[in-house]
């Protein structure tokens, strides 16, 4: 066979992979979004997993965007702290938010429907010790008191930073705290060498300094831009 018809043949096969690759990833879009869906929306109701009394990880995905559907209003803040008329608190992503200035950034409130009450599902987003980390922090519907958290990451190392998702007994430590001490915003502080004030403090994970200040940096900044709404909702 010629150099000649080499070629071709390589160009015609070259093309006929590249259809078929296209043909196949479009197939399978909708497929990785509806689990892409389905994960987020299990992340964010990770924070309430006590309140559910279910197990979110045995939880089919039906049931998971049932429970979505039913259970969670969404709510979309300016930077300001002012409901924004028709936005969807699910398509807020926090990473392409931080990266706009303060003051044009969006963020999205899940609030979840409960049968004692309603719980306020906040995304916060922060750095650890290699890339970035994240949460949801629910607090009760005295706009005061955590009912739960989960965190995420992309790289802190396992065993130690990496504790902030895989070891339950750091995010349980958050429940029950209190944000505010005499009337003012002190969030919830994550202390090397371990809490002394109980009722606004949890204990950082041992040998992860700097993922445990991480985490205290995204509570103080990260929950800021939502009490303007909850001040407003007080006044109701």
């Amino acid at each position: 066979m010629s150099n000649r018809y080499i070629t071709i043949y390589t160009l015609v096969m070259t093309l006929i992979v590249s259809v078929v690759l296209a043909f196949v990833v479009s197939g399978l879009k909708p497929i990785h979004d509806s689990n892409e869906e389905v994960f987020k929306k299990k992340e964010i109701l990770g924070a309430i997993k006590d309140q559910l009394g279910t197990d979110l990880t045995k939880m089919p995905d039906k049931a998971v965007l049932e429970l979505f559907s039913q259970r969670i209003e969404q709510v979309v803040l300016d930077a300001s702290g002012k409901p924004i008329e028709g936005e969807m608190a699910e398509k807020i992503s926090m990473a392409a938010e931080e990266k706009k200035p303060e003051a044009d950034r969006h963020y999205p409130i899940f609030i979840y429907k409960g049968d004692k009450g309603n719980l306020y599902l906040l995304s916060v987003r922060g750095m650890g010790l290699w890339d970035k980390i994240w949460g949801t922090i629910a607090i009760q519907d005295d706009f005061n008191t955590v009912a739960g958290a989960s965190f995420g990451h992309f790289g802190e190392t396992p065993g130690l930073g990496a504790e902030i998702k895989d070891n339950p007994n750091f995010s349980k430590q958050f429940q029950g705290k209190t944000i505010y001490k005499d009337g003012q915003y002190v969030s919830v502080g994550v202390i090397k060498g371990g809490a002394k004030d109980t009722a606004h403090e949890v204990d950082a994970i041992s040998g992860a300094t700097i993922t445990s200040s991480g985490v205290h940096a995204m509570m103080a900044k990260g929950l800021k831009p939502y009490l303007p709404y909850f001040e407003s909702l007080k006044k109701k």
